[in-house]
Order: C-alpha cells, then sequence, then structure tokens
C-alpha cells in the first residue's frame, strides 16, 4: 500500500496573490481548483484509511474462519457430551457475530454498488461543483448584492439632498 503512514495527515496551504478582486471570475476559478485538489487529497487518505481497516477485517475474517473450522472439527469427533449452557451462551455470541458480520458485509456491499462511487466521476454534477462551491459562490453573490444596495442607498440619499437644494433655490 502506498498510503500515508497514521498522524500524517496535513495538508499543504498554498497562497497565491491575485491581480484582481477576491469575487472575481478568476479568484473564484482558483478558490474551487484549489477545493477540488484538497477533496481529492481527503478522498484518498479516506481510501488508504479504509484500506487499511480492510486488511485488518481481512485478517481477521481468516482468524475467524479458522477458529470455526477448528470448532466444527472437535464438535464432529465429539458429538456427545456438550453442556448445554456452554452451548447456548456459544450459540447466542456465534449470532450476536453472525449479525455484526453480515451488517458490516451489507454496508461494504453497498458502498461499492452506489452510483457514481465506483465510476470515478458525478454525471449528475456539471464540473463537480460541490455543496460548499455553491455556498462560496452565494456568499460572494450576496457580498455584491450587499455592495450594490449600499451604492444605491447613497445614491437616493445624495439624490434626496440635491432635491431639497434645488427646492430651497426654487422657494427663494
Amino acid at each position: 500500500m502506498a498510503c500515508r503512514p497514521p498522524g500524517s495527515a496535513s495538508y499543504t496551504v498554498v497562497i497565491i496573490p491575485l491581480r484582481s478582486s477576491l469575487y472575481s471570475l478568476d479568484a473564484l476559478r482558483f478558490y474551487l481548483w484549489v477545493k477540488r485538489l484538497k477533496d481529492l487529497e481527503q478522498e484518498k487518505d479516506a481510501l488508504c484509511s479504509g484500506l487499511e481497516v480492510l486488511e485488518k477485517a481481512r485478517l481477521w475474517y481468516l482468524q475467524r474462519l479458522e477458529e470455526n473450522r477448528a470448532r466444527q472439527g472437535s464438535f464432529q469427533t465429539q458429538q456427545s457430551g456438550v453442556n448445554p449452557r456452554q452451548d447456548g451462551a456459544a450459540e447466542a455470541w456465534s449470532c450476536l457475530l453472525r449479525s455484526r458480520i453480515q451488517r458490516v458485509n451489507g454496508s461494504l456491499g453497498s458502498v461499492m454498488t452506489e452510483p457514481n462511487v465506483t465510476s470515478g466521476s458525478s454525471a449528475s454534477l456539471p464540473d463537480a461543483v460541490t455543496d460548499s462551491d455553491l455556498r462560496w459562490q452565494n456568499t460572494a453573490l450576496a457580498q455584491e448584492v450587499s455592495d450594490k444596495n449600499r451604492k444605491i442607498s447613497l445614491l437616493e440619499f445624495e439624490k434626496d439632498t440635491i432635491l431639497e437644494q434645488l427646492d430651497e433655490l426654487q422657494a427663494r
């Protein structure tokens, strides 16, 4: 596995000064590009972590299989003399373990069969626009609208002041 060792999940921050304003199209494109890179890096880290867990799970499954085979072998040679109390506890443990294993297997199966998970691309969202990207765009647009509203308010105030001065001049 060519993944990072545990505890080395650091990310590099790159700050590049832009010639234009923070709310320009170039700034937005750059932000989205950096965000996509960060998301891909985090996805890679999650996949590597998942591989590590799967490898441990594979070893655990193999060990449980060996124990199961050993119990089957000893059970077949024993045939009788099983203590009902021990058998009941072992049966309850086996049922609980089987239930948990089936839940894990089902979860893994559903992850692998979900649409767009294995294909590597998201066909429903063009150009990989995510919720946080849309929120950032919305914030930028809201700031722009707020700035325009401030300008409109200032212009209306100036207009009212000029109209008052005009009325005073006409009254004289």
